[in-house]
């Protein structure tokens, strides 16, 4: 069977993506502009962190485009790997902003700054754009689990961290302009170790399928195409990717020995499509062989 292609699901993906765009670049303009008015360095590391979100969508972007390629002579499997990659991507980011978050917050806990003005318009402004990441963050996670998208998936948590961050700017803002300075350093060590565990959540996530281990165990899915009439017995069970996004699995059943060619592969249709259309797999590959099992007729092989 020819791996299942849909170009419909990964344009789908590229909607999301350039709608989430088009919010990051609002919001990064709203920060800067609160940032400068109030001379807050956390407010600008905040809108530095967002432009970050809006690369990140420029990224997953050209991921979704590269693994919405049809399979072709070098890549039988198709592209859909490229998704994972652009998961990474979103992981290379998150550690950037951790490390970002980190040294901002020693910085600040062992110098001298000026802790920075805290008034009605900030406070408005900062909790828009957060209000507006929240709700990006939501359709992201929704999209994610309809589409079957990694990347997706990978950028609602990235702009997860963005409330977090936006979360702390505020509170920081708060407590110093009642008299505790070092607050929105302490925050911002918090939120970084919150950041690492997303980001460590996308790893579980991307490396397992992009190092190809097992999409479902092996016993699983003998049992699920036992069931099928006219299986006999299953063997040389292979999966490969993420049932979440693009899965393949390639096996061999054994029938009767006195069936036909031709009955034997109504056999091997039935089980490709229980395994794509009820198990979630994107493409399956049954081979065919005579039952050698007890009772099998001897000189029966002609399937």
């Amino acid at each position: 069977m020819v791996p299942t292609l849909r170009p419909d699901r990964h344009a789908a993906v590229r909607r999301v993506l350039w709608a989430v765009l088009l919010a990051n670049l609002a919001v990064v303009a709203a920060k800067v502009w609160v940032g400068v008015r109030s001379g807050s360095l956390a407010v600008l590391g905040d809108a530095a962190h967002s432009g970050v979100d809006a690369l990140n969508n420029v990224v997953g972007l050209a991921a979704v485009g590269a693994a919405a390629v049809p399979p072709d002579e070098d890549h039988p499997y198709g592209h859909a790997k490229f998704e994972l990659l652009g998961a990474l991507a979103v992981v290379v980011f998150l550690s950037i902003t951790c490390f970002e978050l980190i040294s901002a917050a020693v910085g600040r806990l062992l110098g001298d700054q000026p802790p920075p003005r805290l008034d009605s318009l900030t406070v408005v402004l900062l909790g828009a754009t957060m209000a507006v990441n929240i709700l990006v963050a939501w359709t992201e996670s929704r999209a994610a689990g309809r589409l079957r998208s990694v990347i997706l998936a990978a950028d609602a948590r990235h702009t997860g961290a963005d409330v977090l961050i936006t979360a702390s700017v505020l509170a920081g803002l708060f407590l110093a302009s009642r008299g505790w300075p070092a607050a929105d350093a302490w925050l911002g060590i918090v939120v970084a170790l919150l950041i690492a565990r997303s980001g460590w959540e996308i790893l579980r996530t991307a490396v397992p399928a992009l190092v190809d281990r097992a999409a479902v165990e092996a016993a699983r899915i003998d049992r699920f195409v036992s069931e099928v009439p006219g299986v006999r017995s299953v063997t040389e069970v292979r999966s490969r990717g993420a049932i979440e996004g693009e899965a393949f699995v390639e096996l061999t059943i054994e029938v009767d020995g006195d069936q036909t060619v031709v009955e034997g592969h109504r056999v091997a249709d039935a089980v490709e499509r229980k395994l794509v259309e009820n198990a979630g797999f994107s493409a399956a590959v049954v081979h065919v062989e005579p039952w050698s099992g007890p009772s099998a007729s001897p000189g029966s092989d002609r399937v």
